[in-house]
């Protein structure tokens, strides 16, 4: 029977004393997570032998007061990308012995109670996007909770994981007025998230870099309805001898393939007449025809980095915060005039 010093079972912070560590080293050892050193598990593992602790998930859970899971805050679940990043997630978190709690606040008529109720089941809490208002991810840290946000701008105490979209919206767009398009426009909505103001920010760029004058975006949200509509109202407004741009940058994908769809089916050439491009490239932008030009973002990557990070804050591995940004990447088909295949990287992961 394992023992501590008065004779009732040894615990991690029994084994921490005798090993002159912290319970975060200690921790590490024992779950085999994180860098440590030889010498640091020599002393580990001689403590407890002597005192024949046995690491049982329980009985460690127990013994630093963990849950041994992470909360998972989403604003929605519709739509490939949540796919992604959830399968990230889960199979870093499962791979390191952590369940995972999902909540999901659309739709949700009291997102605070479900906030708190998860906030106590759970050792720390991951939040994408605006999921959360800020003010509710300021009361998680004066909680005192850890908080790893995704795709948000970073807030002071939390860390945050989030791909590039500014640069390499500038850099399409650029290719888009560098052949020759000269009337674009950005349809998604910078105001519901922080990625698609990004990715606006880019597009502004670029336009004012060609000297020209840069549009209001098309705020319509990011659904495929939405993309629907939106094609269809342009068409309407064809007929009847509106303008109509000689390109389209769209937010997300689900917005392209729909506009896709809807242009085709009311006579319009893609890329003969207009161009379209998306963002995220998920499966189905490789299958259509024409194939569409995206930018490619590590949706599985972004996902199981956030897991990480929240278990480093979790177990006091790393006290510090980080913000961390994921490389995206150009891929160029048919849908703006590029043959398959053709792809650019962009910016570069920081930490």
């Amino acid at each position: 029977m394992p023992s501590g010093p008065t004779g009732r079972p040894a615990t991690i912070y029994d084994v921490a004393a005798l090993a002159k560590l912290s319970i975060a080293t200690v921790s590490r050892v024992l779950q085999g997570t994180g860098p440590v050193s030889a010498k640091a598990r020599a002393r580990v593992d001689q403590a407890a032998h002597e005192l024949n602790y046995v690491p049982l998930r329980a009985a460690r859970s127990l013994a630093v007061q963990r849950h041994e899971a992470h909360g998972l805050v989403l604003p929605d679940l519709a739509g490939p990308f949540y796919g992604d990043l959830l399968m990230g997630y889960e199979r870093w978190a499962g791979e390191h012995g952590q369940s995972v709690i999902l909540t999901v606040t659309h739709g949700n008529p009291e997102p605070q109670r479900s906030l708190r109720d998860l906030a106590g089941r759970v050792d720390g809490i991951v939040v994408h996007g605006n999921a959360l208002d800020l003010p509710a991810v300021l009361d998680l840290r004066r909680a005192n909770v850890p908080v790893v946000l995704v795709a948000h701008p970073p807030v002071t105490g939390c860390d945050s994981v989030r791909s590039e979209s500014a640069a390499s919206a500038e850099q399409l767009t650029s290719r888009l007025l560098d052949h020759g398009r000269t009337n674009l426009l950005f349809v998604g909505d910078p105001a519901s998230s922080y990625d698609v103001s990004e990715r606006y920010a880019g597009f502004s760029a670029a336009v004012k870099a060609h000297k020209l004058k840069v549009p209001e975006p098309e705020r319509v949200p990011l659904t495929e309805d939405a993309g629907t509509t939106f094609a269809t109202k342009l068409l309407d407004a064809t007929k009847t001898g509106g303008a109509r741009p000689d390109g389209l940058v769209c937010a997300n994908d689900e917005l392209a393939l729909a506009v896709l769809k809807a242009l085709a089916k009311g006579g319009v050439a893609v890329p003969g007449d207009i161009v379209v491009t998306g963002w995220d490239d998920v499966m189905a932008a490789r299958y259509v025809s024409p194939g569409l030009s995206t930018v490619r973002q590590p949706m599985a990557e972004l996902g199981r980095l956030a897991a990480q990070r929240l278990h480093e804050r979790i177990t006091g591995e790393r006290t510090r915060a980080r913000n961390d940004v994921l490389a995206t990447q150009l891929v160029l088909r048919e849908s703006c005039g590029t043959g398959p295949g053709e792809a650019e990287t962009t910016a570069t992961r920081t930490g």
